[in-house]
């Protein structure tokens, strides 16, 4: 769990980035899971990839590619590991997986959360394409507020109960009550929230993201597969950019990547160009580049090369140095 090799999870300070799997399984959603790498690698059947519970692995390789089994799953053994990192880290939550997946139980939720609010001194940055689950798990605050409140009082949510060495031995009771009366807003300042966002159809999710309570709101609009128009960027914090990498590449057009990085400049947004991806069109041709991925900046024009971050809503405040 070092230094993770997604670029914009690294500080720009260089803080360690890191990425934090607790829900394993997921299924296709939508185009831009056409070619998921997660896919690709939970059907590769490695050690520690596969259900620790039952042994089934969570996708299959068919002739087709990839493909989920619809098994999606809490895993305990990873459930408390950043109770365990000490120096402040930028944490991408769930990069194999998607935390409001249909098919997990809100209590599963919980525990997830329970962990992010124990731990102050990290951002955690909680990725999704189910803005619509995301919504629905907070509607009820009271019902919210009091099953975050009985998870973090609950003995038996994390074995050998970590969180003693990780914040100097304080009582159950002291931490459950600053972390509820700090909740009360349904926020947590170190948990930023962001959806996926591929294609026009699915530019209803960034309405839907404005609906969900968030310190800070940002859009991953990777893998781009078509000109997204004009973006409505009222409350959003940030916007990371990249074109499709790996097998089968799709298309991304240097002119939509452009349009973006306009429009958030335009609104005063930090903007982080990730990749423009393998497949990459500049002026109505095709362009090869040295890096496999389109992430090298210098064969980038100069108007795209921009790779900025938001500032942490509670940078003073954690005092971690940021």
């Amino acid at each position: 769990m070092g230094k993770t090799k997604i670029e914009w999870v690294n500080g720009d300070d260089g803080s360690l980035g890191a990425t934090w799997n607790p829900i394993r399984g997921c299924q296709a959603v939508s185009p831009g899971c056409k070619n998921c790498f997660a896919a690709r690698m939970a059907a590769r059947g490695l050690p520690g990839l596969n259900s620790p519970t039952t042994g089934e692995p969570f996708a299959v390789m068919r002739d087709s590619g990839p493909r989920w089994t619809g098994k999606v799953e809490l895993i305990e053994s990873a459930l408390g590991l950043p109770l365990r990192w000490r120096k402040p880290r930028r944490v991408f939550v769930n990069s194999m997986s998607d935390l409001f997946h249909e098919s997990l139980p809100d209590e599963a939720i919980d525990r997830v959360f329970a962990v992010m609010a124990l731990c102050p001194q990290h951002t955690f940055m909680v990725l999704t394409k189910r803005p619509e689950r995301a919504v629905n798990y907070f509607r009820d605050a009271t019902d919210l507020r009091s099953r975050w409140f009985d998870v973090l009082h609950d003995v038996r949510v994390f074995p050998g109960d970590p969180r003693r060495a990780a914040l100097g031995n304080p009582s159950r009771a002291g931490i459950a009550e600053g972390i509820y009366k700090g909740w009360r807003s349904l926020q947590l300042p170190n948990v930023w929230l962001g959806v996926s966002v591929e294609d026009r159809k699915n530019k209803e999710r960034i309405e839907l993201l404005r609906n969900t309570p968030a310190a800070l709101r940002f859009l991953s609009l990777e893998p781009l597969l078509e000109d997204l128009g004009e973006l409505d960027l009222t409350g959003i914090s940030w916007c990371v950019i990249g074109g499709e990498s790996g097998p089968g590449a799709r298309r991304c057009d240097v002119d939509w990547i452009r349009k973006i990085v306009w429009q958030c400049q335009a609104a005063s947004i930090p903007v982080f160009v990730k990749q423009l991806g393998a497949h990459v069109i500049e002026n109505g041709e095709r362009r090869i580049k040295r890096d496999k991925k389109g992430g090298d900046m210098d064969e980038w024009a100069h108007d795209i090369r921009v790779r900025e971050w938001p500032e942490a809503p509670d940078a003073k405040e954690r005092g971690d140095g940021r």
